[in-house]
């Protein structure tokens, strides 16, 4: 039983982390908050690295996730030149509830809604919160499933790597 534990436990820790990806973005278009259609391909950030970070508002790691990170964002990006995008994959019933949330959040990042969650099936998401990580041509280069407090330590070390 205890090595069924260590085995399921190694397995879980395991699939929480990935290394280096290096695939692009899937050309799916995502909502804008005002209902327009943005194709997710067209982000940019200068060279700089691009976080997608994967939440709904029924999450509760997903919103703390996003709120620790909201606290020291402005940092990050003076740091890194980072940019957070964050895409909702609450569905056509919650999605009301993202604009709402995210006006009282106070958050500084670009939302967007993938309400049927087309973006989320091509980029492989099962769960959230689940974070990716691009580097300069957009290609994935990290991710990371689930959150605990000092996640967002791990992140900002991965984007170190990738910022100018």
């Amino acid at each position: 039983m205890k090595k069924l534990f260590s085995t399921i436990t190694a397995i879980a820790l395991f699939s929480t982390l990935s290394i280096a990806q290096n695939r692009t973005l899937p050309s799916v278009n995502v909502k804008t908050l005002d209902g327009g259609n943005m194709n997710i391909t067209a982000l940019e950030n200068d060279g700089n690295p691009i976080v997608i970070s994967f939440w709904a508002t029924w999450c509760k790691p997903c919103k703390k996730e996003l709120n620790n990170i909201s606290e020291v964002y402005e940092d990050w990006q003076d740091e890194t030149g980072v940019k957070l995008v964050a895409i909702s994959i609450d569905d056509t019933r919650s999605m009301k509830k993202v604009m709402p949330y995210v006006n009282a959040s106070d958050w500084d990042y670009e939302v967007y809604l993938d309400p049927n969650g087309d973006l989320k099936r091509a980029m492989g998401v099962s769960t959230v919160p689940h974070t990716f990580l691009l580097n300069d041509k957009n290609e994935i280069v990290w991710q990371h499933k689930g959150y605990v407090d000092g996640d967002e330590d791990e992140l900002l070390e991965q984007i170190e790597k990738f910022s100018k």
